[in-house]
């Protein structure tokens, strides 16, 4: 078996399209099936179920794609030790982020890894939320993740809170509850609300929900976005109202208004999430730079 085996597999098991996975590996479509096949027949059992329309794994697939991040992984640690051992910190490091919610940290993050370590690059995946963005660091497909933090962590992964944010609501001027200074959640309950997919992957729909659900409610859904620039957008037409973190504050657009919930401050730490497996010199090095960014905020 191969290396280069390993890395088409994984490839085509993350884009579920060969034709996407020979690009990524700037190859052409025919040789990677041919790579695939050879791996399949050294393994004795097919990886992938094939059709016209669509790729999917088989059980044995499933069950090799793990063991294949922690091959690749190890291969990457072995070379990162021998650099690192010549005094050279070079190479990748993934970072993966959300969007808006790291409008602050993201550029200070990478602002002082280019500074500190200007032969590691930085490459940087969006539209990664938080739970996908943990399994994603689990798996060895990122080094570090931003994330917002809801219930225990994975004991897999440890993580380096930025900041705390406190949860409020936005609504659009005019609205009934405009100019209020607080609102109590129950007040919400025949609001539609602009939200967050509620599909497991979003710490902040996972609160909003559990904040309404302790109120009584489950929130009414007018619009359901992924985009969280655009759900603010949605909130000044007019099409509903959002619960959402305070770091928004300040780039709210015209025609939108900042409430606070009353009651017991209801917090969202967000944070960088790491593997503790991760025993990459170039992890190691990006950590002490982000502890040294952003002070200790837990206690």
């Amino acid at each position: 078996m191969e290396l280069r085996w390993l890395e088409a597999f994984v490839a085509v098991a993350e884009e579920m399209h060969f034709g996407r996975a020979a690009a990524r590996l700037h190859m052409a479509q025919s040789p990677l099936s041919q790579v695939i096949r050879r791996l399949e027949r050294e393994l004795e059992t097919p990886l992938f179920e094939r059709s016209t329309r669509s790729v999917s794994l088989t059980a044995a697939g499933e069950a090799l794609l793990p063991h294949a991040y922690r091959v690749l992984k190890d291969v990457r640690l072995a070379a990162d030790a021998a650099t690192s051992a010549r005094g050279v910190l070079a190479g990748e490091l993934s970072l993966g982020f959300s969007g808006m919610h790291n409008h602050h940290t993201l550029p200070l993050v990478a602002r002082a890894l280019r500074r500190d370590h200007p032969r590691v690059e930085l490459k940087l995946v969006g539209g990664v939320r938080t739970f996908d963005g943990m399994r994603m660091v689990r798996n060895g497909e990122l080094d570090l993740a931003f994330v917002g933090l809801v219930g225990e962590l994975d004991p897999a992964l440890d993580a380096w809170v930025l900041s705390r944010q406190r949860l409020g609501v936005i609504v659009p001027s005019g609205h009934r509850l405009a100019g209020r200074r607080s609102v109590r959640v129950g007040e919400l309950r025949t609001e539609p609300f602009v939200m967050s997919p509620l599909d497991g992957n979003s710490s902040l729909s996972t609160l909003v929900l559990r904040v309404c659900l302790a109120a009584g409610f489950s929130p009414t859904a007018a619009q359901v976005v992924g985009d969280p620039f655009l759900s603010l957008s949605l909130v000044a037409a007019g099409v509903g109202i959002a619960m959402t973190t305070s770091e928004v504050i300040p780039v709210l657009p015209p025609y939108v208004e900042w409430v606070e919930l009353e009651g017991e401050t209801v917090e969202f730490l967000h944070a960088l999430v790491w593997s503790r497996e991760n025993e990459s010199p170039r992890l190691a090095a990006a950590l002490s730079v982000i502890r040294a960014t952003f002070p200790d905020v837990t206690n």
